[in-house]
């Protein structure tokens, strides 16, 4: 596997294992209040449909005739858009504009709201929460399957919920030790550098586009996480907690 290759797949793995420790709070809560039984089992629903839209996806894909620099173009896109919506939120948070995501409080808020739901509600609130979250997983999968390979992409995801589901069943907690927003902002300015090299080179040829190749693109993750950094500093709230390593 080339060196791009490992960024992209790293890249996925890293952006997964943050839905899926979401995803993990969210039936970690549901399992104090109705069994591990029976939220694993929602949970297991979840990870079966996300399975299968995967899967979908890449046979769907794999049959259909289409223009190569086109597809570059349309994922580009996409990942440029994806990882702008995590860029921003980061960058508001280093600068102390947006509160840190906790999932400490997220654990607290969903145990209020299943001491007062009913059984089934509790199992539909463990499947949609693990959906909702494999969604933006297939998302990414979808994105990075056509150029880094189905196999190597799914299996990065796949990578990711073992890691989580293991650690999370070691610790038995929300896992509030995962630094996510500076993962996010990592990930985020990965996403933006593979979606900038993808977009442009579908548009006008990647020789056109970056007669460096793909040393272009180690080049663009440090423009934007420097860039990010920079702009958190500029914008910082006076007074404002700093977001650091471990936020």
């Amino acid at each position: 596997m080339q060196w791009m290759n490992w960024g992209a797949a790293g890249a996925i793995f890293a952006a997964s294992a943050v839905e899926w420790v979401e995803a993990f709070t969210i039936v970690l809560a549901v399992a104090l209040s109705i069994g591990w039984a029976r939220a694993a089992s929602a949970a297991a629903c979840a990870l079966a449909a996300v399975l299968a839209l995967i899967g979908a996806s890449a046979l769907g894909l794999r049959f259909v005739a289409v223009d190569m620099n086109a597809v570059r173009g349309v994922i580009g896109l996409f990942l440029l858009l994806f990882g702008l919506r995590w860029y921003v939120k980061a960058v508001r948070r280093y600068a102390g504009r947006t509160a840190l995501h906790d999932e400490a409080e997220e654990f607290r808020e969903t145990r209020e709201a299943l001491d007062h739901a009913e059984l089934r509600a509790a199992w539909l609130i463990a499947f949609k929460g693990v959906l909702l979250e494999g969604l933006e997983v297939w998302l990414l999968v979808v994105a990075m399957g056509h150029g880094l390979g189905w196999g190597t992409s799914a299996s990065a995801a796949v990578l990711a919920l073992l890691v989580v589901i293991v650690a999370g069943m070691a610790l038995r907690t929300p896992l509030t030790a995962v630094p996510e927003n500076t993962l996010k902002f990592l990930v985020a300015s990965a996403l933006l550098s593979f979606g900038s090299f993808w977009s442009l080179a579908g548009l006008l040829g990647e020789t056109r586009a970056w007669p460096l190749g793909d040393v272009t693109l180690p080049l663009l993750f440090v423009v934007y996480a420097v860039a990010g950094r920079a702009l958190a500093a500029r914008l910082r709230v006076p007074g404002a907690v700093h977001a650091g390593v471990g936020a």
